[in-house]
């Protein structure tokens, strides 16, 4: 099965790193930050949680820059998307008003399913951030949330993000019958 996501949301929120993370490129989820050009496209296989079988998968992880100047680029960004992940760090206010607007542009236009999309409140390393209850408004709220700390607790993300693989690919197959 052959899956692609389109990881985006605001600039500076975490993308690239978790784009890096859950790709196997890279151990390091600290360092500089650099702003992604347009898109960077990772190709990796991960393993599919929660299916009868237990096959790979292989996904085209789209990690998009958050930085509107690309806008004219989001509609190639969802051409034939699978599912489509927003990334916000949840200790920028502006970032939780912000993703509204991800929500509208890239989910709500392209009429997925609940279960194709994907909230990651992201934490970046050494933030020491509390981890409490983010409040996210209507209909964000709908939507499956991960609490990312790649510092604490990195396969947790990791097993987290696969299981949502896994129903991404059972939305693709009820599509298909």
């Amino acid at each position: 099965m052959h899956v692609k996501i389109v990881l985006i949301g605001p600039t500076e929120s975490g993308k690239t790193v978790l784009a890096n993370f859950l790709s196997d490129i890279s151990e390091n989820v600290g360092g500089e930050y650099k702003p992604t050009g347009g898109v960077r496209i990772l190709e990796f296989e991960c393993p599919l949680e929660g299916g009868s079988d237990n096959r790979d998968c292989k996904v085209e992880l789209w990690d998009c820059s958050g930085d509107f100047k690309f806008e004219s680029y989001w509609p190639t960004f969802m051409k034939d998307c699978s599912g489509v992940v927003i990334v916000f760090n949840p200790d920028v206010p502006s970032h939780l008003k912000e993703i509204e607007t991800w929500h509208s542009m890239f989910i709500s236009t392209h009429n997925l399913q609940k279960n194709q999309c994907l909230l990651i409140a992201h934490n970046k390393v050494g933030s020491g951030a509390e981890r409490g209850h983010i409040s996210l408004a209507s209909p964000l709220n709908r939507f499956p949330l991960i609490k990312s700390n790649l510092e604490d607790e990195p396969e947790d993300v990791r097993k987290a993000f696969n299981r949502y693989l896994g129903k991404v690919v059972e939305a693709m197959s009820e599509s298909r019958e």
